[in-house]
């Protein structure tokens, strides 16, 4: 009985780990933008942030400077883009492992 559970309990640890990673895999379509100049958040200066159905998170693994001029007419501070992306939300911030922007933008 010991063993089953041992195993039961080995099993559905190894599960949750798998889907923590699946999860950190999964291809998303977000906005993208400035979080203080077009997302409303709180910071020193302006920062890349994602915008993943209503929630706003700044961004870990790339930054707003790695996608061009941040304040020509299509940047990050003068308008929301689209951006494939993968990753995960700790902390309440993102953590992208994959971060490519979509041709076009939003605003």
């Amino acid at each position: 009985m010991k063993n089953i559970f041992l195993s039961s309990l080995l099993f559905a640890a190894v599960t949750l780990s798998a889907q923590k990673k699946a999860d950190s895999k999964k291809i998303q379509i977000v906005e993208a933008s400035c979080g203080q100049c077009q997302f409303g958040l709180t910071g020193k200066g302006c920062d890349l942030a994602v915008k993943i159905g209503n929630q706003a998170y700044y961004v870990d693994g790339t930054s707003i400077d790695e996608h061009g001029d941040a304040h020509a007419s299509d940047g990050f501070c003068e308008a929301i883009r689209t951006a494939q992306v993968t990753g995960k939300v700790v902390d309440n911030r993102f953590v992208a492992t994959s971060f490519k922007l979509v041709d076009g933008t939003k605003k």
